[in-house]
Formats: C-alpha cells, structure tokens, sequence
C-alpha cells in the first residue's frame, strides 16, 4: 500500500553491486521482487483472523478481525495495541477506511452483506448498512472521498456509496451499476479492493478474479482496464502521492505501481516482498513506511493461525 532499498539499509552493504545490477534487470525487463526492511510485527491480541487495516491521526492504525467484526487500535511508532471495538455478535470486518476530517470509521462487512460506520473517538456504532443479501453480496472494502465512503462488492457488479453531510453525517446510500470490464462477476471474488484520485473524479479498483486494476466513472458507473499491470491475486489497493501500492495475496507481496496521468496504463516499479508476509490482504502508510495484515489465509478459510499481526515495512 518508494523505492523501498534507496530508503533501507541494504545499499549500504558489501552487497550494494549486486543490487544495483538487480535493479538494472528491473528496468529492461519488468519489476523484480525487492526485499523491504521489516522493521517489526505488532500482534493483534486474541485475534483469531484479520483481514483489513487503516490509519487515523498520526501514528494511529486500526485492523479488523474479519469474522468477528471487532476492530484493534494502535500505534504503529510504540508497537502498541489493544481491542476497541467488541463488535456485536454477526458482524465481520474486512476492508476499512479512516476518515478523520469527521472521525468515521467505515468498515466493510464481507459476506454479511453490510457496511458499518463507527465513531473513532469511541468505538461506537454510528450506522449500519444493509447493501445486499448475505448470501448475494462480499462487501469487501471501502474508499474515502471529502464527499462519502464507496463501498466495493465482490459478488455483485456495483458499487455502493455513503455521503457525508457538511456537519460530519452519514446518510442513506445509493446504488452504482457498472458497466464494462469491471462488471465482471464470473470469479469466486471479484472486485476487491478501491481507492479514489484526490479530486474525487475517478474510482480504481482492483479485480481479483482477472488480476488487473479498472478506472471507474463514479456518476456513470463506465470502467476501463488500466493496461501494461497484471496483478495475479490482487486485493486491498492504496492510491496516495502519485503511486498505487497492491496487494498480491498469496503471492506474498505488495506492488508499487505508478499511473499514466490519464490513468489509462501503469507500470510495476517495484514488487515488495518480506519474510513476515502470510497471505496480506491489505496496505496503509505512515511517512515513509508500509503497514500490511496478514490473513494468514493458507492455513484455511476460515484461517487457523494461533497469531495475526501487522507486518511494518520501509
């Protein structure tokens, strides 16, 4: 979700020469896996799966326990964290965004169907939204605009979208059918995740079932293929400063992608890997790190890791 080696420790090694010409192959021939500095695991205490991550106010993160719904705080500087919100019992917690111009949180619900906003300040839920059936509908993430949230659906070829009122409000949701190859619901999941240009314009989002990544008209619901990436198993994306970071699952890394200005094509800059990834399914940033969840979902769905944590990466 950076030139992660100009940033990190291992130029500065006798090994510095083989990596230049590492990186000389990128450049001919495609990106090539990059090895980031792991600067440390935070555990997420007594969960038993995690599947999304955001950050607030400073050094501030939240991650969800997916099928509980229960959301952990903590500080992604002191390694700290704890549980903040017990959520009620049927609730599931995929993707998520912190909005904290109006201290919400909105949590995607998978396969319940529903969206749910939440105060950052207390934990305490503010709405609930029913978008689709349970059995119909994987409400999987969510992106933030200065507008409302949009919600992506795995199962379905729409999107949903809360607006925020001027005082901080969210209100009812509306409804967006799409149309193009983003429609595409042939797969087991398939859009995934969502990220918004700044000025609110235009929606990308990452299919899972085709890996690649799709522009979206938010007033007409029209998509395009942003051509030249191709992102086998791609889930939860994060568009900020330019560059779009994607994560690849269960190929166990995070891409960085840079756009064409018109968004019609990308290129692979670098791929991210870490010896701490299990399976990540979702990216934050703070400064000049990335913060990534495991999912862990190799060892089954549900996942039966006795541990899941937040993996930080320069």
């Amino acid at each position: 979700m950076m030139q992660l080696i100009a940033g990190g420790k291992t130029l500065v090694d006798p090994r510095r020469l083989s990596v230049a010409f590492f990186l000389v192959g990128a450049l001919l021939f495609g990106a090539l896996p990059v090895s980031a500095d792991t600067l440390g695991t935070i555990v997420l205490p007594g969960a038993k799966s995690a599947e999304g991550i955001a950050v607030g106010e400073g050094s501030t993160f939240y991650a969800g326990e997916l099928f509980t719904g229960d959301i952990f705080q903590g500080d992604l500087q002191k390694g700290t964290v704890s549980l903040f919100i017990d959520a009620p019992s049927g609730r599931m917690a995929a993707g998520m965004k912190a909005d904290t111009r109006n201290g919400l949180l909105f949590v995607a619900g998978l396969s319940t169907g529903q969206g749910y906003v939440y105060d950052l300040k207390t934990g305490a839920t503010l709405a609930v939204y029913q978008f689709g059936m349970p059995s119909q509908s994987l409400i999987n993430d969510v992106a933030i605009t200065r507008d409302g949230a949009w919600f992506t659906d795995s199962a379905q070829a729409r999107l949903y979208f809360v607006p925020i009122s001027a005082n901080g409000v969210p209100g009812g949701f509306t409804t967006l059918a799409l149309t193009g190859p983003a429609a595409d619901t042939s797969g087991a999941f398939n859009l995934n995740g969502i990220a918004v240009t700044p000025d609110g314009k235009t929606l990308i989002v990452s299919h899972s079932a085709q890996g690649k990544l799709y522009t979206i008209n938010p007033q007409t619901g029209a998509s395009a293929e942003i051509t030249g990436v191709s992102l086998p198993n791609v889930d939860g994306i994060l568009l900020e400063g330019g560059r779009l970071w994607a994560v690849q699952n269960f190929n166990n890394q995070v891409a960085e992608i840079r756009l064409s200005p018109d968004l019609t094509s990308g290129s692979v800059l670098n791929v991210i890997t870490s010896p701490a990834f299990e399976v990540p399914t979702a990216v934050a940033r703070h400064g000049s790190e990335l913060a990534v969840v495991n999912a862990k979902f190799d060892t089954g769905f549900p996942p039966t890791a006795s541990q899941y944590e937040v993996v930080i990466v320069r």
